[in-house]
């Protein structure tokens, strides 16, 4: 057996389907299928039930999964151990975002990340919150760009930027001519937001309802752009991140209206996990971030 056997192994079992665990794999389904059966025969014991159309792991065909994540990752920590030594910002590296944060902060920092740092071969991934820290945990990702929540207490956390939120209003709404508005004033108001799975859903719902707010529940947002769209048509308030406002305070039918007491914000942080050999490098890209968004905002 070898690591390629494990890598396919724990596809199949992420998949649960040969065709796109072979794709993930970028090899042929037979060859996977092939590489899978000659394992079981090599460890004496099957892995799959193959009476079934579904793939199906038997009991010690889960274990020996679980235990093929724990190698890949060892291996992974391996490489990075070794790539380390040489201290460089150099080669791959695999970085999460979140879908409310990467579209607006990726346009700003890639062009001076490249410049930069021009051995780094970025790879950007992105998913909601859940999905990144369970890629974190399993290898696939360096490190993530996201708000901190709870569920990324586990790893390493360094701040790049507190972003403060808006309240977004149509333009013939009663506060689209003020300049700042008191959080206080949302009481009894209802506001849009996203749907479940986006931590900012949370977070901005957090201070609406502190307010004094509520969630008008007939409608929950895929994404920031929809909630833009959906006030420019005037069916409601909502609040909106700064990374995701243009520089006019009034663009196509949306007014932006700062907010206070508080001031709604989230804490954007790089995260990694806390046994990675590259937490220097971690560092490094943390603070070209930082510094970039310092001087564009």
């Amino acid at each position: 057996m070898n690591i390629r056997d494990f890598e396919y192994l724990v596809s199949l079992a992420e998949h649960k389907h040969f065709r796109k665990a072979a794709e993930a794999c970028f090899v042929s389904q037979p060859t996977l299928s092939g590489q899978i059966r000659k394992l079981e025969d090599e460890l004496g014991t099957t892995l799959l039930e193959r009476s079934s159309r579904r793939v199906l792991f038997t009991d010690s065909g889960l274990q020996l999964v679980e235990q093929a994540k724990r190698i890949l990752g060892e291996v992974k920590t391996f490489k990075d151990m070794a790539s380390q030594q040489t201290g460089a910002m150099s080669g791959p590296m695999h970085i999460g975002f979140i879908p409310t944060v990467g579209p607006y902060l990726l346009p700003r920092i890639v062009p001076s990340l490249k410049e930069q740092f021009p051995e780094l071969e970025l790879y950007l991934h992105e998913a909601q919150t859940h999905q990144l820290v369970r890629q974190l945990e399993e290898g696939k990702l360096d490190c993530l760009v996201l708000a901190s929540v709870t569920e990324t207490e586990m790893f390493k956390e360094i701040e790049v930027y507190n972003e403060p939120m808006s309240v977004a209003v149509p333009c013939d709404h009663e506060w689209a001519n003020l300049d700042e508005i008191d959080m206080l004033e949302l009481n009894g108001k209802t506001v849009l937001a996203l749907g479940d799975g986006h931590c900012l859903r949370d977070q901005a719902l957090g201070f609406c309802f502190a307010a004094g707010a509520k969630d008008d529940e007939r409608f929950k947002a895929t994404s920031l752009e929809t909630l833009r769209n959906m006030v420019a048509a005037g069916a409601g308030i909502t609040l909106l991140p700064e990374l995701s406002l243009p520089k006019e305070k009034v663009k196509d039918g949306v007014c932006y209206v700062k907010a206070a007491n508080p001031i709604p914000s989230r804490s954007i942080v790089l995260a990694y996990r806390p046994g990675s050999p590259l937490r220097a490098r971690f560092e490094q890209l943390a603070e070209a971030i930082k510094k970039q968004l310092d001087s564009a905002v």
